[in-house]
């Protein structure tokens, strides 16, 4: 069976002397109650022959309704998250989380209703310093945050 691959794009800014990072809380029934270890940079999968620069640029602009940012991107690696490998690359840029237009997904909701329902990718976005980040994000992306520190 092939590894599922994903790949994404890690936005950070400089405030003062600190580093925030952009992370997006998931959407969906699953994680509506959840805040730590719920969030995520934004990314998706890789489709068939996608290279994944080109991938984390589509699920960016996909996730958050805004194209990626220009810049020189920084390779942050791979992680094992949940069964597959994430690819991903962090770019120094800003960007107003209110200017956020989230895309949507379907899914049967609830389980075996029947009835299919939309929920928004990620429902909200925020810039968090990286001890929150840490806490924040889902456990397989923190690694993300230690090779962003230490680049």
């Amino acid at each position: 069976m092939a590894v599922r691959r994903s790949a994404g794009l890690l936005l950070f800014r400089r405030s003062g002397d600190r580093v925030e990072v952009l992370l997006g809380h998931m959407g969906g029934p699953f994680w509506a109650k959840k805040d730590e270890a719920a969030w995520s940079l934004p990314k998706g999968e890789l489709a068939d022959g996608e290279e994944p620069e080109s991938a984390a640029r589509r699920e960016f602009a996909e996730e958050l309704g805004l194209p990626a940012p220009d810049g020189p991107w920084r390779e942050l690696g791979e992680v094992r998250q949940s069964g597959k490998v994430v690819r991903a690359w962090a770019v120094e840029a800003d960007l107003d989380p209110a200017a956020v237009v989230p895309g949507t997904f379907d899914l049967e909701w609830p389980p075996r209703s029947g009835k299919v329902q939309q929920f928004p990718e990620l429902d909200r976005v925020g810039w968090f310093d990286l001890e929150t980040a840490r806490e924040k994000l889902v456990k397989g992306q923190r690694a993300f945050l230690d090779r962003l520190e230490l680049g």
